[in-house]
């Protein structure tokens, strides 16, 4: 199982510490490092910064929504960056939810999820390949274009550009089972939020039979420390905002997925709570258990015997979330 940093997106503004945690990670022999956006600092632009100051560390997007961009203009963002880094790109896509498709990106949501994915992967891919120009006739991405106010000029074009790497691996963020289910096949890899290493079964019975090569790569909070309940609190703090308040609430798709892995009466009293504007109740709702499963938090010897089940499972790259060093360089230690 390999390591990768995941330093997600930015708050009010940029981390000075993001690149030297990358380097610092690198120098650990970290696999990999990621970034991510929501809505506010893009997930490209940092990546760059971060490959021009790092020479062998794989970069990734954790996730790149996919609502932020046509497939194209994704594509080209990641040939780039491929070309730039000498082949260390890989791209992690995600469709994100109602909420913020429709309230940033002011698109709509597509009605057919599993099919405005595939067909985004598809265009991505043609662009990658580079065997033929573009051309994609499906219900919600066409290549030409050729919906309301279309001109009917438009040619299928190929990319100036030849990719460094035609096989750059795609990995797509996936909550419900048949969501993951098709991730498996048309992806090289798949991001799980929340990952429960003693029962990955609540994502469905496609992880039982993975293609060779396949990328699992869940995100993880760790924190080396001597009280677990006080080092939950991270924890509990994001599922806390991305369980009440990452999504309506008739449609969150975090909150759907606590509830299908045993968690359903919590979900959604967290869900209440957070938009009745109580947030502090709500993260003090989110159980210490649920936490502490998608977790590695405590002293040295607890997260050592915890990470026997990360490993003995499908996942191969545990992506972690932590910007301190000390616990960077115990899990470092703990998985060589």
């Amino acid at each position: 199982m390999r390591l990768g940093l995941a330093l997600g997106y930015w708050g009010r503004g940029p981390s000075p510490d993001h690149v030297p945690l990358a380097r610092e990670a690198e120098r650990l022999g970290y696999d990999s490092v990621w970034t991510a956006e929501s809505w506010g600092s893009d997930v490209f632009t940092p990546l760059a910064w971060i490959a021009a100051h790092t020479s062998r560390i794989r970069l990734g997007t954790a996730v790149a929504q996919m609502a932020a961009r046509p497939p194209t203009t994704t594509a080209m963002h990641a040939l780039t960056l491929d070309h730039l880094s000498g082949g260390r790109m890989m791209l992690g896509l995600g469709l994100s939810g109602p909420q913020v498709v429709e309230g940033w990106y002011g698109r709509p949501f597509p009605s057919s999820p599993l099919t405005a994915t595939r067909e985004y992967v598809d265009v991505v891919r043609q662009v990658l390949r580079r065997a033929a120009p573009v051309e994609s006739a499906g219900r919600f991405h066409t290549h030409p274009y050729q919906g309301p106010g279309a001109t009917g000029l438009g040619r299928p074009l190929r990319s100036i550009t030849h990719p460094l790497r035609p096989d750059l691996p795609i990995l797509l963020g996936a909550e419900g089972p048949k969501n993951v289910a098709q991730t498996i096949r048309i992806a090289d890899g798949w991001l799980p939020l929340y990952w429960p290493p003693t029962r990955p079964e609540v994502y469905g019975p496609a992880l039982a039979d993975l293609p060779a090569g396949f990328l699992v790569a869940p995100l993880a909070q760790v924190r080396v420390c001597d009280d677990v309940a006080e080092g939950l609190l991270p924890v509990k703090a994001m599922l806390g905002f991305y369980i009440g308040g990452m999504g309506h609430a008739a449609r969150n798709f975090h909150a759907d997925l606590m509830a299908r892995m045993g968690y359903e009466e919590e979900a959604r009293r967290i869900q209440r709570l957070f938009l009745d504007g109580r947030r502090e109740e709500a993260v003090l709702a989110v159980p210490d258990a649920f936490a502490d499963e998608i977790s590695l938090v405590g002293p040295r010897e607890r997260i050592a015997e915890r990470l026997e089940s990360w490993r003995r499972g499908p996942v191969t790259d545990l992506l972690v979330i932590s910007t301190d060093r000390h616990t960077l360089r115990v899990l470092a230690e703990l998985n060589s």
